[in-house]
């Protein structure tokens, strides 16, 4: 089979952009989905992705195209049909490694831009992933029949940033479908067709995987040389497991049995393989028969390092055990995510989870809770600190309950990132002033058409909770931002513990920074004072650095009306009663601190706050 007529794209873009509508089109107008079966965001397979408008997952599909214009000549003869393979990404940062992935597995991608709203902060950050694989870039201006759509500026704007004519930019409207038959004529033309040989030994790149609780673990390959079919024997080069392959087979968006894969497809292939830890996003497929020696491994995908650190407790009644596998097979399917087991003293057995952001850990912790029916405590996120200490060695901690004696420490480190903001020109000054309070670093600022681009360089600790929402704020909703880390500097960071009762709650402490701690602790007692239930006795909440108590609030007790049964009477004997009950309080207090029942909804409340 000749690859020539084989294109293979992704669509990136900004989120709301339009991706999954536009994908909708493009399977109605090339017939690959009957119109009775055609309903909106076709390709975002999970109930989250529906209720939120977001693509969380990339979704691979086939579609096969007849062009209206003369047809292809391959070795003589005509070709009428083409056969596109399109994965459909994300656009949220947080899912930023499923738009990598996706984009090295492909040749071409579509750079979509929403006419209303302009060059958002994804925009940039796709292109330059897209920029990086040396694909060939497809501008495309969206929504063009929004009455706000501004069509001429917008592709001014655009162009700008591509560097092309801006002729070269096609518009369109996912929604209606106009211009839609000229983005696919653009992708035959503009895309090259694979490279890759079908008589070389086997090559296929693992750019996704699920679990299937009867066929095992399904990989989703690009075959890049050579051939795959039902019945033969494989192994994966870089766990170096072995398997017969069950199928294989298309996304037609549903999977679909064929008899085989060939060089430049893509498709799936059901393993059989019942151990997670066999398949592995980034791997390569070859025969079992073909030596390593003289066969290059595909190069993969370089090693994500989790940006974000939680602690994740399961509820009473859920084993660990069944916790784990959960998790083993969510990673299956999200290849961003890490975790290790954690013990906390307030909350029990646990993992401690590496994410890319805190929409990454709401999508994972919902997830759980839907596909597993797993409910969760989860802990005050956090960030990966360095730790230098003064007989030179280092060590990464991920939570503040790892820090060491400060006796030891010599110096503390933490993660930078490198943040582009786009926003319209009015909110400048608004949005600056906002990344000065983060403490961020200025860097550059590059004007288009009627909006900018600020550059700065800011702690990811600081960006990690509150940050979008601020800038949301700050900006009227205009604004947004991508962020990408770019190393480690000197942080002046403490560990303060959450006390409440005489007791240390391991699961509220957190590190940050020594001028910040008298707000944050007063901010943290403030929420548990609103979240704890009252007692029969006063409950102190306090928040400590060191030996110092930075912030203080007082849960006042809880008090029986002994005064009920009476219906009358002199003053004296109210006051008998009230000064015995007084008493017996006091000695309640000699006696212990009580207990305090802290319930999950305070865990939570602090995690937002």
């Amino acid at each position: 089979m000749d690859q020539s007529n084989i294109r293979n794209f992704s669509i990136v873009a900004h989120v709301d952009h339009g991706k999954s509508t536009l994908a909708d089109r493009l399977l109605e107008i090339t017939g690959t989905v009957d119109k009775r079966k055609m309903r909106d965001q076709l390709l975002d397979q999970m109930d989250i992705e529906r209720e939120r408008g977001i693509t969380i997952k990339l979704a691979p599909v086939k579609m096969q195209y007849n062009p209206p214009s003369s047809p292809l000549t391959l070795r003589g003869e005509k070709v009428e049909e083409y056969n596109l393979n399109l994965i459909d990404t994300p656009g949220h940062v947080d899912f930023t490694y499923e738009v990598s992935r996706s984009l090295a597995a492909v040749e071409g991608a579509l750079l979509l831009v929403d006419a209303t709203q302009g060059v958002q902060a994804q925009t940039i950050g796709n292109l330059h992933l897209a920029q990086a694989e040396g694909l060939t870039i497809i501008p495309i201006l969206n929504k063009i029949d929004m009455p706000s759509a501004d069509i001429e500026t917008r592709r001014l704007e655009l162009a700008h940033l591509v560097s092309c004519e801006p002729e070269d930019i096609l518009l369109a409207s996912g929604k209606t479908g106009q211009g839609v038959a000229e983005i696919l004529e653009a992708i035959v033309k503009r895309i090259p067709s694979p490279r890759g040989t079908l008589a070389a030994p086997l090559r296929a790149l693992i750019f996704d995987s699920v679990y299937d609780d009867y066929k095992g673990v399904i990989a989703y390959v690009r075959i890049v040389d050579g051939e795959i079919r039902a019945g033969e024997k494989i192994k994966f080069m870089g766990t170096k497991s072995e398997t017969e392959i069950l199928e294989v087979g298309i996304f037609h968006p549903a999977r679909v049995k064929t008899d085989a894969l060939r060089a430049g497809e893509m498709g799936y292939i059901v393993t059989g393989l019942k151990e997670i830890g066999g398949v592995r996003v980034g791997d390569t497929v070859t025969r079992i028969q073909t030596t390593e020696a003289v066969l290059e491994p595909l190069p993969g995908y370089k090693e994500l390092l989790p940006m974000v650190y939680a602690g994740i407790f399961p509820h009473e009644g859920i084993s660990m055990e069944k916790l784990r596998d959960a998790l083993f097979k969510l990673k299956l399917n999200d290849a961003s995510l890490s975790f290790e087991p954690e013990r906390s003293s307030a909350l029990g057995f646990g993992f401690r989870i590496g994410l890319l952001g805190m929409l990454h850990l709401e999508i994972v912790k919902e997830r759980l809770a839907r596909e597993h029916d797993i409910e969760l405590v989860v802990t005050v996120p956090s960030v990966a600190y360095r730790v230098f200490f003064r007989d030179n060695t280092s060590k990464i901690i991920k939570t503040a309950i790892d820090l060491p004696d400060p006796t030891r420490i010599d110096h503390i480190e933490e993660p930078f990132v490198r943040v582009d903001i786009v926003t319209p020109k009015e909110f400048l000054g608004s949005i600056m002033q906002l990344a000065e309070e983060k403490r961020g670093v200025y860097v550059t600022t590059e004007y288009l058409e009627e909006r900018v681009i600020i550059r700065y360089e800011l702690p990811l600790a600081s960006i990690i909770i509150d940050f979008y929402d601020k800038l949301k704020s700050v900006s009227a909703g205009y604004a947004s931002f991508h962020y990408e880390i770019i190393g480690y500097r000197t942080a002046d960071v403490v560990r303060m513990d959450i006390v409440v009762q005489d007791e240390v709650y391991e699961a509220f402490s957190t590190l940050v920074y020594r001028d910040e701690a008298e707000r944050v602790g007063r901010k943290i007692a403030e929420t548990l004072k609103e979240s704890i239930p009252r007692e029969q006795f006063e409950i102190k909440v306090q928040a400590r650095v060191g030996g110092k108590i930075v912030a203080s609030e007082r849960i006042s007790a809880m008090r029986k009306d002994v005064l009920a049964k009476m219906s009358g009477g002199d003053v004296t004997r109210k006051d008998k009663l009230l000064k015995k009950q007084k008493a017996g309080k006091k000695r309640m207090a000699e006696m212990g601190k009580g207990s305090v029942r802290i319930p999950s909804e305070a865990y939570l409340a602090v995690l937002k706050r």
